[in-house]
């Protein structure tokens, strides 16, 4: 071999070798595992919270991601237990992930109390302007976005679909948490349009199970009571069994805010579908992953609303549902 073709030689081999730590680096970086947090504000053997979470993993596999090859995902469940949020908020900011998917408006405050640097993103949360998690919709300006589960005007139209499905109902149980702004919130926009449909309002707070019963037991007493459950927010949520057995056994036709509750046996819900919003989450977490930041992101509304009516329900209550409102219906359980 000549000196010049040597020297040629040395010199590719050279650059070679020298080009082989960035190769293998830019391949590691490509291949580095990304992190997510998710904090759920139901427990950990709730069937529509996995599906939820099933409908978000297969969200994110759509765009490229894969469970437990380039993502993963870290579980914390609260159970409607405020200071479990806080303990697991703080617990998944220490991870360091990339971004948390949040479900509550006090998941999303316990979190930005632990960092307000870290991405979130959340999902079937009221109000989070007036619960201070962003600055508007439109332009969040803070570390979080996500999707909305409903605005206050809806709580209006649970009284309404109360008065359409049991006519005779004048005096209504409000089962909501006054310790968050959903609750009042709620609350006030259904005192709105009571007086108009001749409806008398009684508030029930939600601090424990017993509080729960006593008052639904002695609203009962008197006739033409119906109830309406606001939200349901994370605190109300743990005790959906319960509040559906309640209005069973008093005979009181309710009104909810999410679909599960009337496929788990309640008589009648108007409200998001949380599998479509756990989707578009997904999209979210997305972006966020590849570079976007929350505050650029607009909070979202949601896009589709489901009006399920239970009629093995409406029968055991002696309820006639008119034809009208189950031609409305997305989903009629017999």
């Amino acid at each position: 071999m000549s000196d010049v073709r040597r020297r040629e030689f040395v010199l590719l081999g050279g650059a070679a070798a020298a080009a082989w730590p960035l190769a293998a680096r830019a391949q590691q970086t490509a291949a580095k595992v990304r992190r997510i947090g998710v904090l759920m504000s139901q427990s950990a053997d709730d069937p529509d919270a996995l599906a939820w979470i099933s409908a978000f993993a297969q969200g994110l596999q759509e765009r490229g991601w894969s469970v437990g090859g380039n993502v993963r995902i870290d579980y914390r469940w609260g159970a409607g237990d405020l200071d479990r949020f806080r303990k697991y908020a703080a617990e998944l900011v220490a991870l360091a992930p990339d971004v948390i998917l949040a479900t509550a408006a006090s998941i999303v405050g316990a979190l930005q109390q632990a960092s307000r640097t870290v991405p979130i993103v959340f999902v079937t949360t009221i109000d989070p302007v007036g619960s201070g998690l962003v600055e508007s919709l439109a332009r969040p300006s803070g570390n979080a976005t996500g999707f909305t589960s409903y605005e206050f005007s809806m709580s209006g139209k649970w009284l309404e679909l109360l008065k359409e499905i049991a006519p005779r109902v004048s005096r209504v149980a409000v089962i909501r948490d006054p310790a968050v702004p959903a609750g009042s919130g709620g609350l006030a926009a259904i005192q709105t349009v009571a007086p108009p449909l001749g409806v008398e309002l009684t508030p029930v707070g939600v601090r424990s199970g017993d509080e729960i019963e006593r008052s639904i037991a002695a609203f009962a007493r008197s006739p033409n009571g119906g109830v309406i459950v606001v939200g349901p927010t994370s605190s109300v949520q743990p005790h959906r069994n319960l509040i559906i057995a309640l209005t069973a056994r008093h005979r009181l036709p309710a009104v909810y805010g999410s679909p599960v509750w009337s496929k788990g046996g309640g008589l009648i819900s108007y409200g998001a579908d949380a599998l479509d919003q756990y989707r578009r989450a997904a999209g979210y977490v997305d972006r966020v992953l590849k570079g976007e930041k929350p505050a650029d992101l607009p909070v979202q509304a949601p896009t589709k609303y489901e009006l399920v009516i239970n009629l093995k329900t409406a029968k055991a209550l002696g309820i006639t549902v008119p034809p009208t409102l189950i031609a409305r219906a997305n989903e009629v359980i017999e």
